[in-house]
């Protein structure tokens, strides 16, 4: 109750500060930044081998393997490697430090592939090598009605795309 009292004696100091918080916040919102698509650096590299006919412990023993090895001794920044093998095809992600640069993790990366082929099997083809991206990351928002009449909305974002 106390503030009503000084309020109600003083009413010129609450308008001027009211005045106040209404200027600074009109100010703090010219003044903050707005970008639509931020940058944003995902730091992350995947490779893609296939080699039809492999089961996935060959794919682990004569691909997989070999390319990590490779890859820990001559790609800077590498903060760990994840690796998959199925029948005829190795994914091996290469997660960068927050502050590498991608692309030329990528140009590493590429080079390397290209030279490692020699020592892994005969006829594999050269990976694909893939970078991800934050854009364009839209959202969209479907619906669907059901029989009873009602709503039921589904919000779907795709968060990354695959860049080549």
């Amino acid at each position: 109750m106390w503030i009503v009292n000084l309020a109600l004696r003083r009413p010129y100091t609450f308008i001027v500060l009211a005045i106040f918080i209404l200027i600074a916040g009109v100010l703090s919102i010219l003044s903050t930044p707005k970008d639509i698509f931020p940058s944003i650096n995902i730091p992350v590299i995947s490779v893609i081998w296939t080699f039809t006919g492999m089961a996935p412990e060959e794919v682990e023993q004569h691909i997989t393997s070999p390319y990590e090895r490779v890859l820990t001794t001559t790609v800077d920044n590498i903060e760990h490697i994840e690796s998959q093998s199925l029948n005829g095809i190795a994914v091996v992600k290469i997660y960068l430090q927050p502050n590498a640069s991608v692309p030329a993790g990528i140009a590493q990366v590429t080079s390397v592939s290209q030279a490692v082929l020699k020592q892994l099997p005969n006829g594999i083809t050269p990976p694909l090598v893939l970078s991800y991206s934050a854009f364009p990351a839209r959202p969209s928002l479907t619906h669907t009605e059901e029989s009873k009449g009602t709503w039921k909305w589904t919000s779907t974002i795709r968060l990354y795309k695959a860049t080549a």
